[in-house]
């Protein structure tokens, strides 16, 4: 018999558990309890078959063959209760993790652990056919047999450390800290995360997000998962995120819910807001004015570049706003175009009307999208200015825009 250094959760399943002190058999293995308190998660409790559970500390594994034994030095119950527990087996094998390394949803096919001085700690995951074998029992005969052949099992581990559980049912783990590796991705990649998980862990990982990175995540997503998200928030809390979200995606969204959801949500949020959606929402499908922004930079030509760039500094507008500034007139018409390269190569007392651009390309609100999308491609353009047929500025439509509604069009089609 030796001690054991590290294991897989599958082969001590069903072991043995002595008392030390005499050898009597206290029970079987069901489960491990994992403490996700310490810097990696570590084995504090063994759960017996018989619905008994033990404290690990102290402990020793051992190995006879194939065969693994656990010994405690002092037969203790275990009765700590925190937020900080998971059960490896009922809350993380065979469920849903993210793979942050690869942005992306696996299962859990087994776990590996190791044995150290001061403990047993889980260090990995096993994603790979190799552990689901290993669970069945046949991956020794099958290894065995693929040597013959000059190959080997396919193995596939995942440390913890670049993992995020998401599926631990009823374990109390408080989702704000555990899924913070997960809100440090970009919201794309969250989104993608998101669309790959089960309903429920759908609604647990979007709550457990910031209100400001939820809204950058929401705007993301596709639209069937955008509705399960919505329909899990109350009212408040829905009109929270999307206020925070462009105009023009936020009136997206509420043409395809329900009118009274749709007249909710509207009512609830911010009025500003609320009534430049309603405005969006005027506008016919496929038309500029459907999928512009409302937000963009406004001047005046007697400002100075000094000015606009401390009143930029203190907004901090968001990176597809600020392609270009938008020069309007006492009327709120669109007289002149800066870029952002000239406010920046201009000296700090130039007034705009001596940079501004008076020959620039724009689109009226009631222009279609085909002709959007062939102004940007031909001018090779970031964003295109939107005014009504009085000339008065209604919004932009930047090009990530134009490629997304493009890109889903294709989608469509080819479904």
């Amino acid at each position: 018999m030796v001690l054991v250094s590290k294991f897989y959760l599958s082969r001590i399943i069903g072991s043995r558990v002595f008392a030390t002190r005499d050898n009597s058999l206290i029970g079987h293995v069901a489960d491990l309890i994992v403490d996700t308190a310490f810097q990696r998660p570590k084995v504090v409790a063994i759960r017996l078959r018989d619905g008994q559970t033990l404290d690990t500390s102290p402990i020793d594994i051992v190995r006879d063959g194939r065969r693994y034994s656990f010994f405690c030095n002092e037969v203790r119950p275990f009765t700590r209760k925190t937020g900080n527990l998971i059960y490896l087996r009922k809350n993380i094998q065979d469920k849903q993790i993210v793979d942050i390394d690869g942005r992306k949803v696996v299962r859990v096919n087994d776990l590996r652990l190791a044995v150290v001085a001061d403990g047993t700690y889980l260090i990995a995951v096993d994603v790979g056919l190799e552990g689901l074998l290993r669970r069945l029992g046949v991956a020794r005969p099958i290894s065995r047999l693929l040597r013959m052949f000059g190959r080997s099992l396919p193995s596939r581990l995942i440390l913890w450390d670049d993992v995020q559980a998401v599926d631990v049912g009823t374990s109390g783990i408080q989702l704000a800290r555990e899924y913070s590796r997960i809100a440090k991705l970009h919201p794309s990649d969250i989104a993608d995360i998101i669309e790959e998980l089960d309903t429920n862990s759908q609604s647990k990982v979007f709550n457990s997000l910031d209100e400001d990175k939820a809204a950058d995540v929401l705007e993301e997503m596709e639209p069937h998962t955008q509705m399960h998200i919505l329909d899990g928030l109350t009212i408040a809390k829905a009109a929270d995120v999307l206020e925070k979200m462009p105009s023009d995606e936020v009136a997206d969204i509420m043409g395809v819910l329900d009118n009274d959801v749709a007249e909710q949500l509207l009512t609830e949020m911010d009025k500003d807001t609320s009534r430049e959606v309603r405005e969006l929402m005027e506008y016919p499908e496929n038309t500029a004015g459907s999928m512009m922004s409302t937000d963009y930079i406004s001047l005046t030509e007697d400002m100075t570049v000094g000015g606009v760039l401390e009143d930029l500094r203190r907004q901090k507008p968001e990176m597809d706003v600020i392609f270009y500034c938008y020069v309007l007139d006492g009327k709120g018409r669109l007289i002149a175009t800066v870029s952002l390269r000239d406010l920046l190569i201009s000296d700090s007392g130039t007034l705009i009307r001596s940079i501004m651009n008076r020959d620039f390309l724009y689109a009226f609100d009631d222009d279609s999208v085909e002709s959007l999308a062939d102004i940007i491609s031909k001018y090779s353009l970031l964003a295109v200015p939107v005014v009504n047929r009085q000339h008065v500025m209604q919004g932009i439509v930047v090009v990530s825009d134009i490629v997304y509604d493009l890109t889903h069009q294709r989608k469509r089609l080819i479904g």
